[in-house]
């Protein structure tokens, strides 16, 4: 891991966000300490060469970072998963003007960046966008632009966000944007009160702005290429190592519980704690062999937006998410009525675990997945 040795701290930033964890879900907002220790630590800057300032990780450190972050705060470890996909975008697609804009400061951590593609009235699909951008003079502006969901958007330094690439143009014809926030007018909409995952604090925004033509990352309407090379790679294996954290710590705890107990668990008991150790190894190793296929596909030069690497990728957020969320039931069920104490990190875990599906949802992936299938007819496994 290029991370590993280079950040010694990391158990330390992990027992900061386990502290502030019960805060953060109690009073659904993403904790300021938690954030101010992500900004110090180097985190924001964990994808950003080392000749820029940054700590040069690539996707096997993206993984193991989100696996410990979320082992103490899954909805901390989310957000830093969010943030570190749009820097993968901007590393790739933006114009040399914008990377010296922003890369000094993501490696200073006063750069934390909001994703804006989620848009009222356009339901959940990523690659539309019903607000236009205008162009005129060098500068690009938009005017009413409300995201339903904006995870930790009130705390974003910057934000990447999509918009159609001009009034007459269709709706696919999306074009990503970045806009820093003192360029922005910006309101939050609607309250944030959910059942998991409320340290996220994904207010709604109402966005406008103007921001100079540069700041159109990668081409104008070419959202598309950059998502699927890009950003949703990046989001897929962040996510999953997250659920895959937050289970797998979960797991853990209840191991301890129960060789504290002095009565060994019964038939059943054990009987299901093989059960989560097994779909724990299978999810584990799922996510690594996904990891280097993109690692290997990237050093070769190969596309991710091929059918074949966006049928693992999707696979591998459809396979952890709904893991994650069977493990999370069955942490419960393995220990009884004993361990349906209502214990806040119990709690908290099942009702994050539990929404993992619904982030970017199963129901619209697993048809989409199997309309892409149908392009590799040879089944070419991983």
């Amino acid at each position: 891991m290029t991370t590993s040795t280079a950040l010694p701290a990391l158990d330390e930033i992990a027992r900061i966000l386990r502290a502030n964890a019960d805060r953060a879900d109690r009073d659904a907002v993403l904790p300021e300490e938690n954030l101010s220790v992500l900004r110090e630590s180097g985190l924001l800057a964990l994808l950003v060469p080392t000749g820029h300032g940054g700590l040069g990780g690539d996707l096997s450190d993206v993984a193991a970072t989100a696996r410990t972050l979320a082992g103490s705060c899954l909805s901390t470890a989310l957000v830093w998963a969010m943030h570190i996909s749009q820097t993968e975008a901007l590393l790739r697609f933006a114009g040399p003007g914008l990377r010296a804009h922003l890369l000094p400061r993501l490696t200073s951590g006063r750069l934390y960046l909001a994703s804006v593609t989620t848009e009222t009235g356009r339901g959940s699909g990523l690659f539309t966008a019903l607000t236009p951008l205008t162009t005129h003079d060098g500068v690009v502006r938009f005017t009413g632009r409300q995201a339903p969901v904006v995870t930790g958007g009130r705390h974003a330094d910057g934000f990447l966000i999509t918009l159609r690439s001009a009034p007459d143009a269709a709706p696919g014809s999306v074009s990503l944007v970045y806009a820093d926030r003192a360029d922005l007018r910006l309101s939050t909409v609607g309250g944030w009160d959910p059942l998991g995952m409320r340290g996220t604090e994904s207010r709604g925004l109402l966005l406008s702005g103007a921001v100079p033509a540069h700041h159109i990352v990668g081409d104008p309407g070419g959202f598309g290429d950059i998502a699927r090379e890009s950003m949703v790679p990046t989001a897929h294996i962040g996510w999953a190592a997250c659920w895959l954290g937050a289970a797998h710590a979960g797991f853990a705890a209840l191991l301890g519980d129960l060789r504290g107990a002095g009565t060994p668990p019964g038939e059943v008991a054990r009987e299901r704690l093989a059960r989560i150790r097994v779909d724990l190894d299978l999810a584990s190793t799922y996510l690594n062999r996904v990891v280097e296929f993109a690692e290997d596909a990237r050093r070769h030069g190969e596309s991710l937006s091929t059918p074949l690497a966006q049928i693992r990728l999707n696979s591998l957020k459809l396979a952890v998410s709904e893991t994650a969320a069977r493990i999370a039931e069955a942490l419960l069920r393995a220990t009884g009525m004993t361990g349906y104490a209502n214990r806040p990190e119990v709690a908290r875990l099942h009702r994050d675990l539990s929404s993992a599906p619904l982030n970017h949802s199963n129901d619209r992936m697993w048809p989409a997945t199997g309309a892409l299938t149908l392009l590799d007819p040879t089944v070419r496994l991983l």
